[in-house]
């Protein structure tokens, strides 16, 4: 069974680059972006990203330094108790505990270090044995699809909907960064119709603008939202794809005004306010006599005209006036009230209490 609860309005901060692999300067990004989480009330996951080097990466090419993928890997490593240390460090701040395992022996340092959401990265989407090890920790999975076949992604959400794992699936463009016009936000349309049982989301990596896409993914049904995370500080540089907490309190507060715009839920109607109420009522053409009118006359349409403004307890044109009895006589150009009539409108208590506080 899919419990959307677990991803719905879900914030992910990714700590860009494993904090370089200074644990100090770690700790610092999650007490700065918890405190910002704090104040914007929104639940939000702190993720990092574990990889076993001896694992990970084969034993002739651990320090190939011209191999800019395994030279960052070995750069930014950080052991097994600094790991639990800021695992520890995002579960007092009051933030999810999430992690991105690259090897299998990461995916048991998730259950080690009881990380309650494990992210699938898009390179590893039909990485088999790891998706394997991954679903036997019965744990939630967030999963994102940059550069994804159709085919993979189907196999991937089979796979997981086939062991009742909660599944969450992340449109993402993994461009780093990536520009506004590359950002691909219709996916969004597509995975919500393609897999209709999962909280769709957005993984996104732009720098000129982050309430723009926010606003825009949200309007069409994303409810989990990933994002890179970094401090600016001189002895480190600063990836343009990652986000100040200056930013990310922007970005919530882009959030918040799209749930505000976009109101309730696009599976029902949402109900109408009083204040627009009021406000249409106010244009409603109300019943006026065309003609001096005896009791007992049974109303034609040659018998009244309609014309605003409508008046407090007096019938409108939404009214069913064929036919119906007058209960007293009425005067060319009067309003036409529910106690004039012998109708349904007057007998009912509470018919007659509605249309007496409406209209002018």
């Amino acid at each position: 069974m899919i419990n959307r609860d677990t991803f719905e309005d879900l914030f992910v901060l990714e700590l860009a680059n494993n904090h370089w692999g200074d644990l100090q300067r770690g700790l610092r990004i999650i007490r700065e972006f918890s405190s910002v989480v704090r104040y914007h009330n929104v639940r939000a996951a702190i993720k990092l990203q574990f990889r076993d080097a001896n694992d990970f990466i084969h034993k002739k090419f651990l320090h190939r330094d011209d191999i800019r993928y395994i030279k960052k890997t070995m750069d930014t490593r950080l052991t097994r108790d600094e790991l639990a240390q800021m695992t520890e460090a995002v579960r007092r701040a009051g933030c999810v505990k999430m992690a991105t395992p690259f090897d299998e022996k990461s995916v048991d340092l998730c259950v080690e270090l009881g990380v309650e959401i494990v992210k699938v990265a898009s390179s590893d989407i039909a990485d088999w044995p790891l998706l394997e090890r991954i679903a036997k920790t019965r744990k939630p999975v967030l999963v994102s699809t940059g550069g994804s076949s159709l085919k993979d992604i189907d196999d991937m959400v089979t796979f997981f909907d086939n062991r009742n794992i909660p599944l969450a699936i992340n449109h993402c463009v993994s461009l780093y960064p990536a520009e506004d016009a590359e950002l691909q936000l219709n996916q969004i349309d597509f995975l919500r119709n393609r897999y209709p049982g999962h909280v769709i989301g957005l993984s996104t990596h732009e720098y000129h603008d982050w309430r723009s896409s926010m606003l825009i993914a949200y309007a069409k049904g994303a409810r989990a939202f990933e994002r890179h995370i970094d401090i600016k500080t001189d002895d480190k540089p600063f990836s343009p794809y990652c986000s100040t907490p200056e930013q990310i309190a922007e970005w919530f507060q882009a959030f918040q005004k799209a749930r505000e715009m976009c109101g309730a839920p696009g599976t029902e109607k949402a109900p109408s306010t009083q204040k627009e109420i009021d406000y249409l009522t106010s244009l409603v053409r109300g019943v006026y006599a065309a003609k001096d009118l005896p009791a007992g006359h049974v109303l034609t349409p040659e018998d009244y005209y309609l014309a605003i403004p409508l008046q407090k307890g007096q019938l409108s044109c939404r009214e069913l006036l064929n036919d119906q009895v007058l209960a007293k006589k009425i005067k060319a150009d009067a309003p036409l009230m529910v106690d004039s009539v012998d109708s349904l409108y007057n007998r009912n208590e509470g018919l007659r209490r509605r249309l007496h506080r409406r209209g002018l």
